[in-house]
């Protein structure tokens, strides 16, 4: 009469291991870039007055942007309010010539994101520009936005 075997071998047991390893490998990283685009989203919607009033004092200004350069500028040409509140994402948020900065946290990787005003005759669009700053490997894939 012959045995049956019950159960697995350890072979069978290490190849399982091996198998839900290289998982954990490819699906931990994507996870952290996932919760750290997220918390991006979240910096990048506490400038949304910044970009209302923008655009409106834009449109006020038929556009030119030397009227509208700065957040004094800004705020005198359309009452807005900056906000200056930061958090566990956001370092900073400051509006230039050149667009309007935010700078993230080591939550979210130290990137910063310039969100740049594209002036048409109708319309504002807004570019993301996404840079290193303090931090390394940042882009599209850790903030979500920008090329």
């Amino acid at each position: 009469m012959r045995n049956l075997q019950k159960g697995f071998t350890l072979i069978e047991l290490m190849i399982v291991v091996a198998i839900i390893g290289i998982l954990a490998a490819i699906a931990i990283p994507q996870y952290q870039d996932y919760i750290t685009r997220a918390k991006w989203q979240d910096n990048i919607a506490r400038v949304q007055s910044w970009k209302t009033a923008i655009a409106e004092c834009l449109q006020n200004n038929a556009g030119f942007i030397t009227e509208c350069d700065t957040s004094a500028e800004v705020s005198s040409a359309t009452g807005a309010i900056f906000p200056t509140s930061t958090g566990a994402n956001l370092s900073s948020v400051s509006y230039s010539v050149a667009g309007i900065m935010i700078a993230g946290t080591p939550a979210v990787a130290d990137c910063n994101v310039l969100v740049v005003p594209q002036i048409s005759q109708t319309s504002v669009t807004w570019s993301y520009t996404v840079t290193n700053g303090t931090g390394t490997g940042c882009g599209k894939s850790k903030t979500g936005v920008g090329t």
